[in-house]
C-alpha cells in the first residue's frame, strides 16, 4: 500500500504514538470506493495504535485540487458541504473507532472550520510568503496545467490550492498533534507543500513526515471504481448492496489478487492461502468471492450481504422461486436491472389474462401465440424461476412484491413484467 514515504517516517510511528490525517473531498454526501485506499490507511493507522484524522475538505472543497484534473470543478455552498459531511463520517464510522475512550480514538474535522475566518489579507500575509511561487511552479500538478499542452491554463483559485492544503496541515501539527499526511500518490506535491510549510513557518527542527499509496487501477489501465453508471457509491441507494457485491464479485484474477491485500483486513498468511487455492481452481473464483464478502459485510451488513448471494443465484443458476420472493423491491431490481420491464394493467390482469396472450400480445415476450405455444411444449419457460405449460394461469399469487412476475425464456433471456 505504500508508493512513497518521506525518509524517518517508519522510524517515528514505531518510536511515538502519532497523528495522522487523509484529506477526503466532500462533493457528494457519500464515498465511493476510490476512497476507500486512504480510508483503509487510517484503519491500519489506527489498528497499530495511533490516532487516524479524517479531514472533510469543505473548504479545499469549494477550490478543487488541480491534481490529475483537466478542469475545474463546481464549488459548493455551507449547507450542502455540512450535509456531505454528516454523510461521509456514517459511512466512516464502519471503518474507524470515532466513539471509545481510548487516546487514538478517530477524530473527524472540517478545514472550512479554520479557513472561514481567514482573510486574504492574512492568508498571503502570514501562510504565502513561506512558499515561494517558484516551489510551488515545480509541481507537476502545476506544470501539467500551465504547460504548452494545456488549453485552459489554471486559475489563480487552483493555483493556490496547495498553500491552502499546506495550511490544514499546518494547523493540524498544531493544534492537533498531527505529524503525518496520507494521501494518494499524486498528492505528493500538495503533502510536501505541507511538510515544507510546517519547516519553514515553525522552524527546520520540527517532524512532519508524508505518506502515499499507490493509485488504484484496473488491470487493463482503466480507472478503478468506475463502471458504465458512474463510480461505485458506499451508498446504498446509490449503489445498491448487490451491485456493490457484483462489482467486486467480478473483477478480474490479477485485480483480485491486488484488491484483497488493500481493502481487507485478512492476515498475509490468508491471503497467501486463497491466492494459492484459487490458483489452483480459478473457475471457482475463491479470491473474488472472499474479497466480496469482506468488503460488503464492512460497508453494508452481513444480511445485505447473504441477500446479494441470494440474489446471484438466480441469475446465475440455483435460485429458486423461494429465494426470489424473499427480495424486497430494491433487491429485485437491481438484479434485473437493464432486462426488459413490460408493462401491463392490474385492471386487465386482475379480470383474467390467458397465459399464451399475456406472453406475446401483452407484453412482447414472444412475437405469436405459436412461438409461444412451441416454447412452453418444450419446457422452455419459466413464471418466477418455475417451469411451466400451455395450461398454467397467472394468479395475484404469482405477484413478487405485489407488482412483478419474472418470466423466463429459454436460459438467459429474463423479463420483468410490471403490474401499474
Amino acid at each position: 500500500m505504500i508508493h512513497d514515504v518521506m525518509p524517518g517516517t517508519g522510524e517515528y510511528l514505531n518510536k511515538n504514538m502519532t497523528s495522522g490525517y487523509v484529506g477526503i473531498d466532500p462533493t457528494a454526501d457519500s464515498l465511493h470506493i476510490g476512497h476507500l485506499v486512504g480510508v483503509m490507511m487510517l484503519k491500519h493507522l489506527q489498528l497499530c495504535g495511533h490516532r487516524p484524522i479524517a479531514l472533510v475538505g469543505g473548504a479545499t472543497g469549494m477550490i478543487g485540487d488541480p491534481s490529475g484534473k483537466s478542469l475545474e470543478r463546481n464549488l459548493l455552498d455551507e449547507a450542502t458541504l455540512r450535509k456531505n459531511e454528516e454523510g461521509i463520517k456514517k459511512q466512516l464510522a464502519k471503518f474507524l473507532d470515532f466513539e471509545s475512550d481510548t487516546k487514538n480514538r478517530a477524530l473527524l474535522v472540517n478545514n472550512y472550520d479554520w479557513m472561514k475566518n481567514f482573510s486574504f489579507l492574512e492568508f498571503i500575509r502570514d501562510i504565502g510568503k513561506h512558499i515561494t511561487v517558484n516551489y510551488m511552479m515545480s509541481k507537476d500538478s502545476v506544470k501539467k496545467r500551465i504547460g504548452a499542452d494545456s488549453k485552459n491554463g489554471m486559475s489563480f483559485t487552483e493555483f493556490s490550492y496547495q498553500l491552502v492544503q499546506g495550511y490544514d496541515f499546518l494547523h493540524l501539527y498544531q493544534y492537533e498533534n498531527c505529524r503525518l499526511q496520507m494521501g494518494g500518490a499524486d498528492q505528493w506535491g500538495n503533502i510536501t507543500t505541507g511538510t515544507e510549510l510546517i519547516r519553514r513557518k515553525l522552524g527546520y527542527q520540527t517532524e512532519a513526515f508524508a505518506l502515499t499509496c499507490p493509485l488504484i487501477t484496473k488491470a487493463d489501465g482503466s480507472k478503478f471504481g468506475k463502471t458504465e453508471g458512474g463510480n461505485v457509491w458506499l451508498d446504498p441507494d446509490r449503489t445498491s448492496p448487490y451491485e456493490f457485491y457484483q462489482f467486486w464479485l467480478n473483477v478480474s484474477d490479477e485485480d483480485a489478487e491486488k484488491y484483497i491485500k488493500i481493502f481487507t483486513l485478512l492476515s498475509r498468511e490468508e491471503i497467501e492461502a486463497l491466492i494459492a487455492s484459487h490458483k489452483e481452481a480459478p473457475h471457482l473464483r475463491l479470491l473474488q468471492k472472499a474479497l466480496a464478502k469482506d468488503i460488503t459485510i464492512r460497508v453494508h451488513s452481513e444480511a445485505d450481504y447473504e441477500a446479494a448471494v441470494e440474489a446471484s443465484q438466480i441469475l446465475f443458476g440455483k435460485g429458486t422461486t423461494e429465494t426470489l420472493k424473499k427480495l424486497d423491491e430494491r433487491m429485485l431490481l437491481s438484479v434485473f436491472k437493464g432486462v426488459p420491464q413490460p408493462e401491463v394493467s392490474r385492471s386487465e390482469f386482475e379480470s383474467g389474462i390467458g397465459f399464451l396472450d399475456f406472453l406475446s400480445k401483452k407484453t412482447g415476450v414472444f412475437k405469436s401465440n405459436g412461438e409461444a405455444r412451441r416454447m412452453l411444449k418444450d419446457k422452455a419457460i419459466s413464471v418466477n424461476k418455475e417451469k411451466v405449460d400451455e395450461n398454467y394461469g397467472l394468479s395475484i399469487d404469482d405477484l413478487l412484491n405485489n407488482k412483478y412476475i419474472l418470466i423466463q425464456k429459454g436460459k438467459k433471456n429474463y423479463f420483468l413484467v410490471k403490474i401499474v
